[in-house]
């Protein structure tokens, strides 16, 4: 009688197991995105000053001055003050939405926030305000999140709030009901793109360029003209088409030179507010920054990642003929982002493999000095008399030597 008891007391645990397991076979663990929003109002109020924050994502680097602004991508700028290379310190942070990035005119900082361009006053470190505030001149940045498995968008009122980002979570759920919720996110996803004087310095990564009296702000397929001659009251001038895919801005003399995924496109700004097509160089897809110097334009493209190519190098293009722009020879690299020039020496930031530093002297056969593979860099200012280099949260300076590199000084930025 127990042996029989005990043998059903075991069926039936073996029978509850076996229905759990085709249960949990059903389900699975997604990641969920949920839109970050606020209203109009409070979105334009939150540009505001802080005490210093910690970094958590390092962005672009600018530099004005004796003064450095660290982007953190959608948050804001860190602000901080490097009269003193050796102990440089951080002073505040400008909360800006949205923000990617800056450029600086006399005093004035131009900052986007989402599709709007900001302007402030920093001529007092302790008195930072806003002066001006052109509304949706800029395409709006904030990336889609496709990591994510599902967006649940069902309560973003699209038309009354803005769109900051997005909160990611883990939740397990039913694999058909998963499916369904994708099916309707697809015709979302469609009808959302049916809707869609003393000048600073910034590193190669730059999507605004500041040249004499106008600001130059590029996003995936356009430049944005803005007429700055009046810095506190600037006017939007008319977009030009630019191509597709488009990263970063660089300027040489009366030339702009715009890297994209694509390739790198050449424009003229001898009228500086209609800016015109010169020529372009293709090379396929990747992620490229472009920085000029003399006859020749030096571009890294980074392979993977979504970048759409697989190998990644230094590629130098000769552009002695502006109008024909053609590959003079390209190096391997790992996992470049950007580059800078000073003189003869070059910088590229190659990911984990560090900061590297050649001798250009000759471009067709580049001399190494120096590698820092103790850092992991994400790009570069040179300036006068020492480098730049942002990475990981890490603010690094380094003075020139006639061999690449001296280490000045570190500054945690997650701190």
């Amino acid at each position: 009688m127990k042996t029989s008891r005990l043998l059903l007391i075991l069926a039936g645990f073996l029978l509850l197991n076996s229905c759990e397991k085709d249960n949990d076979s059903e389900f699975a663990d997604y990641l969920v995105a949920t839109p970050l929003t606020m209203s109009v109002e409070q979105f334009e109020a939150a540009v505001d000053i802080f005490p210093p924050q910690p970094l958590t994502v390092s962005g672009k680097i600018y530099a004005f001055g004796d003064r450095i602004f660290v982007n953190e991508p959608f948050k804001g700028v860190h602000l901080i003050d490097n009269r003193d290379p050796l102990a440089p310190r951080k002073t505040g942070f400008i909360n800006i939405p949205g923000n990617v990035d800056i450029a600086v005119r006399d005093n004035y900082l131009f900052a986007d926030s989402l599709s709007d361009l900001v302007v402030l006053d920093i001529s007092n470190p302790d008195n930072i305000r806003p002066v001006a505030r052109l509304k949706g001149v800029l395409q709006d940045h904030v990336p889609w999140p496709f990591e994510a498995d599902i967006v649940e968008y069902d309560g973003w009122n699209a038309q009354d709030e803005i769109l900051v980002g997005w909160e990611m979570r883990t939740e397990r759920l039913s694999v058909s009901e998963v499916e369904g919720r994708n099916r309707g996110q697809v015709d979302f996803l469609e009808a959302a793109a049916d809707n869609a004087s003393g000048t600073g310095q910034g590193g190669s990564l730059a999507r605004f360029k500041i040249v004499e009296d106008f600001l130059y702000a590029v996003d995936s397929h356009t430049i944005n003209v803005f007429d700055i001659s009046n810095l506190e009251a600037p006017v939007a001038g008319d977009d030009v088409f630019a191509g597709f895919d488009i990263e970063t801005i660089f300027n040489r003399g009366d030339h702009l030179f715009l890297g994209s995924m694509r390739g790198m496109y050449i424009f003229d700004i001898s009228n500086p507010a209609a800016p015109a097509f010169v020529s372009e160089f293709q090379h396929g897809t990747a992620c490229d920054p472009v920085v000029v110097d003399g006859d020749y334009a030096f571009v890294t493209l980074r392979g993977g990642n979504g970048c759409g190519a697989t190998e990644s190098g230094l590629f130098i293009v000769d552009i002695s003929d502006i109008h024909t722009p053609e590959l003079l020879i390209s190096y391997p690299m790992d996992e470049p982002y950007g580059l800078g020039i000073r003189g003869e020496q070059l910088f590229i930031c190659d990911g984990a493999s560090g900061l590297k530093v050649y001798d250009k002297s000759n471009v067709t056969d580049l001399q190494q000095l120096a590698v820092f593979d103790d850092v992991n860099p994400y790009d570069v200012i040179p300036l006068e008399d020492h480098l730049l280099m942002v990475g990981e949260g890490l603010l690094s300076q380094y003075r020139y030597t006639e061999a690449g590199l001296e280490f000045l000084s570190a500054l945690t930025l997650a701190d």
